[in-house]
């Protein structure tokens, strides 16, 4: 069995947060491609296949876990930072979240060593901790669930951390009890968590809603992590304002474009 490395770590920010990570000699934190911010002297980075886990099927294993990277839509690679300093003490790394919202750490020994959360959520954790794919088994939430068949595992029993957009909500289900929310809100939720997306009822809605054709059902037991703002209903408003023929100040705007020729 893989040694998970112990690591302290702390947040900073409002809505742009970094999250620093303090490294005792030998110890290695993990991250996604593009995630690093800055670090101080002795850490040592290395680009490595996947996860790192050391896996016994040899070429196959590797071919295998480049595949489930590539389905989950992530880089081919991550990266490795470790303390190799030859004194005893701590150094820090730091990694940043992509866009707008917050960092969730979760001790995986707390949830049952398993969380099963949106595509491109994992922002980094502490060596030891895999990064792997979920199977949808259901067409409902595979076809119409906003991340497709297949949704990030993580697994292991050190600190994992999350990004998700806008204001992050956690919730406990007890057994039986139900969550109904946007399929693209959905960060993350624990094994124990039934996930599943419908259809939603009645004409009116699924046609003048504006709220989209399905949403996702969770019911417990379990926790469930919930975003206030997914990436992409920030890229659509992005898009839909570069793309606006409206001036900024309605009429200033477009005397502004007269005046400058546009």
């Amino acid at each position: 069995m893989e040694v998970v490395h112990e690591i302290d770590y702390e947040i900073f920010g409002g809505e742009m947060q970094f999250v620093e990570i303090e490294l005792d000699p030998d110890e290695t934190v993990i991250a996604e491609a593009g995630a690093f911010m800055m670090m101080e002297d002795d850490i040592e980075m290395k680009t490595i296949l996947g996860d790192g886990k050391k896996r016994r099927s040899g070429l196959f294993g590797k071919m295998i876990a480049i595949g489930k990277r590539v389905l989950t839509g992530e880089s081919l690679f991550m990266t490795t930072f470790t303390h190799i300093g030859e004194d005893e003490d701590t150094r820090k790394v730091a990694f940043a979240a992509p866009y707008p919202g917050k960092i969730i750490p979760l001790d995986l020994r707390e949830l049952g060593g398993n969380i099963i959360c949106q595509k491109s959520a994992f922002l980094c954790a502490a060596k030891g901790v895999t990064v792997g794919i979920e199977f949808s088994k259901r067409l409902g939430r595979g076809f119409f669930g906003g991340e497709g068949f297949i949704m990030q595992k993580v697994q292991g029993e050190g600190f994992a951390f999350l990004h998700a957009g806008g204001t992050v909500v956690e919730k406990e289900l007890v057994i039986g009890e139900k969550l109904i929310l946007d399929t693209g809100c959905l960060v993350a939720f624990t094994k124990g968590i039934d996930y599943d997306v419908k259809l939603v009822k009645g004409v009116k809605n699924m046609v003048l809603g504006g709220e989209g054709l399905f949403l996702t059902t969770l019911e417990g037991p379990g926790t469930v992590w919930i975003q206030s703002l997914p990436f992409n209903r920030l890229a659509d408003r992005i898009i839909a304002n570069v793309n606006s023929d409206k001036g900024e100040g309605s009429v200033l705007g477009r005397l502004g474009e007269a005046v400058g020729g546009d």
